[in-house]
């Protein structure tokens, strides 16, 4: 714990004219770099095992989010969450609550390989419980999960990668106005709004995009068992049912998320266990990504109001659901 110390205006200068002693409250606020664990369902037993609920949720990427004001880096507080459950020794499992409809390519990856590495080091179970969204980048997260379950209705799949472009060009002619800058090498400004892509570009651009395809396609083949008919539909960037999605391989149970909790208790052997989640009580801070000063990253590409999806996206290659 630590102690903040406030003291009034009206205190501070009545201690300097010499007119009394100014009061003091001191109040003691918890670390904003701990996470606080709330049991959101009590076990049975004095002393029961833990099933930890840990978000996926909004547009994953490794930057601070919020509509209203800046709220946590998703990688960050990810990481942290997994860290707080690997040095607890009565968090027998993990269930991941997945509400996103992606996010950029870097950050799928990073939460993916962290949940893998979270795996191997603990042992832990982990239960991917897919909620109105677990889409692109959400779903190759998902793909590191021992089960995934989805409810009925959730949107499951838009397996690609995709990297918008924009050609302002034509516009600033009609105004008057004639874009430039001065570079180092040809393919110094590649991608900008301001010129189209000469094919070389296109080029080197499709082959991003193709690479980050693959390593899609692989998570999902060396995590999932697709059948070789459907694949090619399946990775196709669509989306499913929940229903479908079970049909084709993608999850492997139809349900809640209670249902996911109790596959997890079930997987770890605990169906007793109290289920926990973590959140900062206060501020922002708790991991190697929590000092990240890019700013967030926003779409008004998504018609759902989805948390931290708002005006633009920042250039860059996504594993992201753009209906």
């Amino acid at each position: 714990m630590r102690f903040l110390v406030v003291a009034s205006v009206f205190s501070i200068l009545s201690l300097i004219a010499g007119c009394g002693t100014p009061s003091f409250l001191i109040t003691p606020v918890s670390n904003p770099s701990e996470l606080d664990e709330t049991v959101v369902k009590s076990g049975k037993g004095l002393f029961p095992d833990k099933i930890a609920i840990i978000e996926v949720e909004g547009l994953l990427a490794n930057a601070r989010g919020g509509l209203l004001e800046p709220g946590d880096n998703p990688l960050s507080l990810f990481t942290q969450e997994l860290d707080k459950a690997a040095d607890d020794s009565s968090v027998k499992a993990i269930v991941l609550r997945v509400n996103s409809p992606g996010g950029t390519v870097s950050a799928s990856d990073a939460m993916y390989t962290i949940l893998k590495q979270f795996k191997e080091k603990t042992h832990k179970p982990v239960v991917a419980s897919a909620q109105e969204l677990d889409c692109s980048g959400a779903y190759y997260v998902s793909c590191g999960a021992d089960k995934i379950v989805a409810q009925p209705t959730s949107l499951v799949g838009s397996i690609g990668v995709i990297f918008d472009t924009y050609n302002f060009q034509g516009t600033l002619e009609k105004l008057g106005i004639e874009a430039g800058n001065y570079k180092s090498a040809a393919h110094k400004d590649i991608g900008s709004p301001f010129r189209a892509a000469d094919p070389e570009e296109q080029k080197i651009m499709q082959g991003l995009v193709d690479e980050y395809y693959a390593r899609f396609k692989a998570v999902v083949t060396t995590n999932r068992q697709i059948p070789e008919a459907s694949f090619k539909e399946v990775t196709d960037g669509r989306i499913f049912s929940g229903e479908q999605a079970k049909d084709l391989g993608l999850v492997d149970q139809v349900g809640l998320l209670s249902d996911a909790i109790d596959l997890a208790g079930k997987l770890a052997d605990t169906p007793d266990a109290s289920v926990v989640a973590y959140k900062h009580p206060y501020g922002y801070g708790g991991s190697i990504y929590a000092l990240n000063s890019v700013s967030p990253a926003k779409s008004d590409t998504l018609q759902l109001q989805l948390p931290q999806a708002a005006s633009m996206l920042p250039s860059g290659f996504y594993y992201l659901w753009q209906p």
